[in-house]
């Protein structure tokens, strides 16, 4: 029950964060940076109508995409993201009757690009490490890589840039460029957002005494080791190689400790964001 209700958690502070990248960023600027949202700020310019605001058509939108996920891919693409999609589509409604935006928040486009990026690919990156999204596009993308042989990722990739390229004969030159702009930087965030999220630290070490090490992974960090026999090239000498995978906080409190007990011990230290198994990613 406690790790449901963390990841409840977390679910909607990161559907929260999109919203709010999305609603005082995105829509006033008309960052059309492809998905739903980028979709709404095209339809919105291309059908106008007082009653269908960019929030309007996100909730249009998902809803239809949600029905048809349902029909085309059962509950395959998880309860989560269908959490994710209503709640998203409501915090997008909500903030437009709260928070009504007639243009946008600063004169200073760059950076109001740098947020309208920013916190979406943060909010994105949360949901995706949880399995989950805010629906939309990625169910259309789901739903073609299951009639077509078209990687999810690349039928994204080609709905994304079609959007934001929508936005040169849409709107202006300049929207257009921040679009595509954006785009770009969003591509790059929400993967390295997410490798900094799921980031460890791979050890290595070389030891002539194993016990004492492995015995203060175990009881002192609470992770296991493992280690085997080996022998040093130059020196001939027996030695131990102990592995083992920490977070950051437990890998500075491990180099303290060698550094005082074992000096003469060598350790090798990786960064690792893709390490599956129990207490880490599902394979």
């Amino acid at each position: 029950m406690k790790q449901k209700l963390q990841a409840f958690f977390f679910l909607t502070i990161g559907t929260l964060l999109v919203a709010l990248g999305v609603h005082f960023f995105k829509f006033p600027n008309n960052f059309s940076l492809g998905g739903v949202t980028g979709l709404a700020i095209i339809l919105s310019r291309a059908v106008p109508a007082p009653a269908l605001s960019p929030g309007t058509y996100v909730m249009i939108l998902n809803v239809l995409f949600l029905a048809v996920g349902f029909l085309v891919l059962n509950r395959g693409f998880g309860l989560r993201t269908v959490y994710c999609s209503l709640l998203f589509s409501g915090l997008c409604k909500v903030f437009e009757w709260i928070f009504p935006l007639s243009r946008p928040l600063t004169d200073q486009k760059l950076l109001e690009l740098f947020f309208a990026v920013i916190l979406p690919a943060l909010g994105s990156a949360i949901l995706f490490n949880l399995e989950a999204s805010t629906g939309g596009t990625d169910i259309a993308a789901m739903i073609l890589k299951k009639f077509s042989s078209l990687d999810i990722g690349k039928a994204l990739l080609c709905s994304d840039i079609v959007i934001a390229s929508s936005t040169f004969f849409l709107f202006d030159v300049e929207t257009g460029l921040f679009s595509v702009l954006g785009l770009v930087l969003k591509s790059v965030l929400v993967d390295t957002v997410i490798e900094s999220l799921n980031r460890h630290k791979f050890f290595l070490i070389i030891t002539s005494n194993p016990e004492p090490v492995c015995g203060y992974i175990i009881s002192s960090l609470h992770r296991d080791a493992t280690f085997w026999s080996a022998q040093g090239a130059y020196t001939r000498q027996n030695h131990a190689v102990v592995l083992t995978v920490l977070s950051r906080g437990q890998a500075v409190i491990l180099r303290r400790y060698l550094r005082v007990q074992d000096p003469n011990a060598f350790m090798l230290v990786a960064n690792s964001s893709e390490i599956f198994g129990k207490g880490f990613l599902r394979a």
